[in-house]
């Protein structure tokens, strides 16, 4: 695994952050929420194809990569 910014990382965090709001919702709240979630996955995404392309890596390895990054920053290190 290469290195990852941590600016993509927060961005991934934030979408799956977005996405955990969903539970429970209905209605407009939910579609408001939906909107939003949609709205940090299109940048995430974005950011991921413009590293990608920066650095000449697949879009798919380089969102492998940041998904590892962003679950291990999740991790406690004294466990």
């Amino acid at each position: 695994m290469v290195e990852i910014s941590d600016e993509l990382i927060r961005l991934e965090r934030f979408a799956e952050e977005e996405r955990a709001k969903l539970a429970g919702l209905s209605g407009e709240a939910y579609d408001a929420q939906r909107e939003r979630w949609r709205q940090a996955s299109v940048d995430v995404q974005s950011a991921i194809a413009r590293h990608a392309e920066a650095t000449g890596r697949s879009r798919e390895a380089v969102e492998e990569d940041v998904l590892k990054a962003a679950r291990r920053a999740d991790e406690d290190p004294a466990e």
